[in-house]
């Protein structure tokens, strides 16, 4: 029989994080622990951002709770389907594996959690004033990212469109990748107009240009956008496979963007990837602030998918609490460096 226990960890921003969902100075997060009959341990992050996880944020920890003590007695499988509560399903998943493979955060070892190579990611710029992420921008590019994430619709259309003409005169296009997110602010008449005039600088793709839940809009806007269109949110809370399919084949975006964290772990991701290569459709996977415990799931996982593109996964440096980990963005690359240890005594797991 395995047990189960938990741990509530708020994490704390070093600067408060500026999002499509408001200002962050703390980050919600809880830590499942699992361990065997044999004393074999592993834990996993439930991964949860308020207003986009698919979670109710006042239950959460009350649904925990209430698992862990099912799966302690005996009523409850570790891996069993939770379709309702996929940050948790993402918890458990990795927790299962990390038992499974020693308790010592090595999921998936590999080249990466041996320190031979490390995994290209693109720059994540806040949301903030045009001075602010100007200065995010340089930093960024003096660090040697070569590929940009920007969110738009923090700052007027104007400010935008000169910040990204200030980009491009100071980045070619064989210097910077730029990847624009909208996190569904346009509207579908809206998101044709903007997508025209900021493709004249040249952009990679634009991530959620309108709210989820429009595939009617969502599919003639991916047939002649001026830029190529990813879906992210779109992804969120679609747990029966059918219906995956049926997005993808009917919208046909140029790029899908997996959360694992927000989807429902592993299992369900690689299903999203499989279904995005049969229609043709790019994908990057992408953590969703979660801490080291999660990020690090999140990273092996995606080094074992043999991944060229630049991932979304250089956002371990964001807390003052952050556990202290093997992990570590070295340019654009994280990186695992296996002679750092974790320190998990520090939050009592």
């Amino acid at each position: 029989m395995v047990r189960a226990s938990y741990i509530a960890y708020p994490l704390v921003f070093i600067r408060p994080a500026g999002t499509s969902r408001g200002i962050l100075a703390e980050k919600p997060c809880i830590y499942i622990r699992l361990t065997s009959e044999r004393g074999e341990t592993g834990i996993g992050e439930v991964s949860f951002i308020p207003g986009l996880s698919v979670e109710n944020q006042e239950e959460l920890e009350i649904q925990v709770d209430h698992i862990c003590k099912l799966i302690s007695r005996g009523e409850m499988d570790p891996v069993q389907h939770l379709p309702a509560l996929p940050g948790v399903q993402f918890a458990l998943e990795s927790a299962v594996q990390d038992m499974k493979t020693g308790g010592e955060q090595l999921l998936y070892p590999s080249e990466f959690t041996e320190g031979q190579n490390g995994i290209p990611t693109n720059g994540l710029i806040w949301m903030g004033t045009k001075e602010f992420m100007i200065s995010q921008i340089r930093e960024k590019m003096k660090l040697g990212f070569r590929v940009l994430k920007l969110k738009v619709g923090s700052l007027s259309f104007s400010e935008e469109l000169d910040l990204l003409k200030w980009i491009r005169s100071e980045f070619g296009t064989a210097d910077l990748e730029i990847r624009l997110d909208a996190n569904g602010a346009w509207t579908p008449e809206d998101a044709r107009k903007k997508i025209e005039l900021l493709s004249r600088y040249w952009i990679h793709s634009i991530e959620q240009p309108i709210a989820p839940g429009q595939q009617e809009a969502l599919m003639q806007l991916c047939l002649d956008s001026a830029i190529p269109v990813a879906l992210d949110e779109e992804l969120i809370g679609i747990t029966d496979s059918l219906k995956r399919k049926e997005l993808l084949d009917k919208v046909r975006p140029a790029y899908i963007i997996l959360k694992p964290g927000l989807l429902g772990g592993f299992s369900v991701t690689a299903e999203w990837i499989t279904l995005a290569e049969k229609y043709k459709s790019g994908w990057w996977l992408t953590s969703a602030l979660e801490s080291n415990i999660g990020l690090n799931a999140i990273a092996q996982w995606t080094w074992q998918r043999g991944v060229s593109r630049p991932q979304g996964l250089g956002t371990g440096a964001l807390y003052t609490n952050n556990i202290p980990s093997p992990l570590q963005m070295s340019g654009e690359q994280l990186w695992y460096r296996p002679e750092n240890k974790w320190d998990l005594n520090s939050i009592g797991l």
